[in-house]
């Protein structure tokens, strides 16, 4: 089995399975903690049946300096459902909180955008059936299938400093970092 049968098998019917979802718990923090690079980062998106706030990781694209997400898994992919139900309000976390407008980018126009997504997120090219090198006429013909959003945002992103995370800890109720120890 190839890594490529295991990421399809994680990700059978177009939902992941027990397995995708512990280690996307696990990625999302790790993006939202900013630990991981500029481009993993953790969407949080209000779900349109439960209300409840939703979060994933998901690889941002770079083209032109405009950034994008995609949907590895196509229209049917809940997130891409329910960024549509929200009106494309959503937050991006990596390291900070930046609130954002995601726009639906025209099936014509992401050919180019798929190319740099493939370039950057390797768990994804399993599930798009185009090669990353390829010319991008042939990202053209699958382009329909997998949904593209230009992030839109006015505020730049502050990370949480370490003085105002030592008092939200306070307020919550929670014991000080300092004190905090990974060897418990």
């Amino acid at each position: 089995m190839t890594p490529s049968d295991v990421k399809r098998w994680m990700y059978r019917g177009q939902r992941p399975n027990w397995i995708a979802r512990i280690l996307n718990r696990a990625s999302a923090a790790v993006a939202s903690s900013g630990i991981a690079s500029n481009y993993l980062v953790t969407l949080e998106v209000t779900g349109r049946k439960s209300g409840r706030t939703i979060s994933l990781p998901v690889v941002v694209a770079i083209v032109d300096g405009q950034r994008y997400l995609v949907s590895m898994l196509g229209d049917d992919a809940q997130w891409v459902q329910n960024v549509r139900a929200a009106g494309g309000r959503a937050l991006l976390r990596s390291g900070g909180r930046e609130e954002v407008l995601l726009e639906e980018v025209p099936a014509g126009q992401r050919a180019p955008i798929l190319k740099a997504y493939l370039k950057r997120a390797p768990g994804a090219r399993p599930h798009v059936p185009v090669n990353k090198d390829a010319p991008l006429e042939e990202f053209q013909r699958v382009a329909a299938a997998f949904p593209v959003f230009r992030v839109a945002s006015d505020k730049t992103v502050h990370p949480i400093q370490p003085a105002r995370r030592e008092a939200r800890n306070q307020v919550c109720g929670r014991p000080s970092t300092i004190t905090r120890s990974r060897f418990r």
